[in-house]
């Protein structure tokens, strides 16, 4: 089994090469740091609506390395943050409006995939969540009985569960190297191999030179940290994936999983899963899910003890596949705000501006932050700009080693939690509400 470097999703498309790496000193009109999903929907938003616009993005390894290309394939209407923390600024109807704007982004990304010629492996078959417990199943109050579920995916335990239709599967590296073409082809340049130390008004300083611009936008996700005077903005959490050999059709025959839906569950420690275009069950959950001094992990590998937490859970979840091969195994970082909520502002007295903090749930909304960003740094006065994560702020997390400590045990008590929960407690243990204040969620 390969550990680390890329992702399996890169390795089916290949490994692209890293091109244009910033020359030395240079200006343009809007400077995009980050090559993922979200500077990269920026970009191609923003050169839509002024195609004279000279836009870079800067990107230290290559476009889609990070969480764009490393994710669970889930383009999914999830709130990115939490409902309570939206409300408190603008009410019920305000975390409606960003509901029904994620919603319809899973609608444009598709569009724009084929309006694009992006082949993604796209699939609109919804999401599966099943509770395998009565504390999960009185958390989720779904409309599926067990009967329902098995008729869909035979998931070993399964006692009820609920569809949401408004959810694709993708495979992630086909769609964020899509629209890193798509931009180029728009005359956007992305500067590959370019590390950014420090970003101040008007300046983007990198080890191959400084790149200046009146408008300078972050977007940096999991690795904002490693930004000179941003390591406590938003905790870098890590998530790991492990991919298995192509099942068989025997295999296939024993789990149903005919209509392709992402499957989930409600445990408070979650895993997320796919079938992937190729015949694979790609699952994923937390391993290790912080490092001390907010550092991230350059090289994607994760821990032996990840990936047989990871076999574990798929044999939970189905018990004829205890023998299956497992043939890659990855992680990634996402970004985690203090409130676990996400946000996108942008400052014209300084020309600085940000998008990010999707605690896990960014595939759809990297679009619908692309897109607030073309209105914010044009200065239209829209829907989007209106939304409640617009100018969201937050506190910045604890020092070391409160950080370290807290978010370990944080993810302790989950997992205490879901143990009581399994041995038969009908209701969520008072552990996970303890974990939920201990996180500010």
């Amino acid at each position: 089994m390969r550990n680390g470097g890329v992702s399996f999703w890169w390795q089916q498309v290949g490994l692209p090469t890293r091109t244009d790496p910033l020359g030395g000193d240079d200006t343009c009109d809007v400077a995009i740091v980050g090559g993922g999903l979200t500077g990269l929907w920026a970009a191609y938003y923003l050169v839509e609506a002024d195609p004279t616009l000279d836009i870079r993005v800067v990107e230290a390894e290559f476009a889609g390395f990070g969480a764009s290309g490393r994710n669970g394939g889930w383009l999914s209407s999830e709130l990115a943050g939490s409902a309570r923390t939206y409300a408190a600024v603008a009410g019920e109807d305000g975390v409606r409006r960003l509901r029904d704007a994620l919603r319809a982004t899973v609608d444009e990304v598709i569009g724009e995939a084929a309006r694009e010629d992006i082949e993604a492996d796209i699939v609109r078959g919804g999401v599966l969540t099943v509770a395998r417990s009565e504390a999960q199943r009185r958390r989720l109050a779904g409309e599926l009985s067990a009967a329902q579920v098995a008729e869909r995916i035979r998931v070993a335990g399964a006692v009820s569960g609920h569809l949401d239709p408004d959810c694709a599967r993708v495979q992630p590296a086909k769609l964020v190297a899509g629209v890193a073409r798509v931009v180029r082809e728009r005359g956007v340049r992305i500067h590959e191999g370019t590390r950014v130390a420090s970003v101040s008004p008007g300046t983007v300083v990198t080890a191959r030179g400084t790149l200046r611009a009146p408008v300078v936008l972050r977007c940096l996700e999991g690795f904002t940290a490693g930004l000179a005077g941003h390591r406590r903005d938003w905790l870098p959490m890590n998530s790991a994936i492990v991919v298995t050999e192509p099942l068989t059709a025997a295999q296939w025959r024993e789990i149903g999983w005919e209509g392709e839906e992402l499957l989930g569950d409600e445990a408070h420690a979650y895993c997320y899963a796919q079938r992937t275009a190729d015949g694979r069950i790609a699952m994923g959950g937390r391993g290790v899910p912080y490092r001390f001094g907010s550092r991230t992990d350059v090289d994607g590998r994760t821990q032996d003890r990840t990936v047989e937490q990871l076999r574990s859970t798929l044999t939970a979840l189905f018990p004829s596949l205890a023998d299956v091969g497992l043939e890659h195994a990855w992680c990634g970082v996402l970004g985690v705000p203090r409130d676990w909520s996400a946000s996108v502002a942008y400052d014209p007295a300084t020309g600085l501006g940000h998008a990010g903090g999707y605690v896990g749930s960014g595939l759809t909304a990297t679009n619908l932050a692309g897109r607030t960003l073309r209105d914010l740094v044009l200065g239209h006065d829209t829907e989007l700009t209106r939304l409640p994560w617009t100018g969201h702020r937050v506190r910045r997390w604890e020092p070391e080693p409160l950080r370290w400590a807290g978010v370990h045990a944080l993810y302790g008590l989950y997992r205490a939690a879901d143990r009581r929960e399994d041995a038969g407690l009908p209701r969520t243990s008072r552990i996970a509400r303890v974990a939920h204040r201990v996180a500010g969620r």
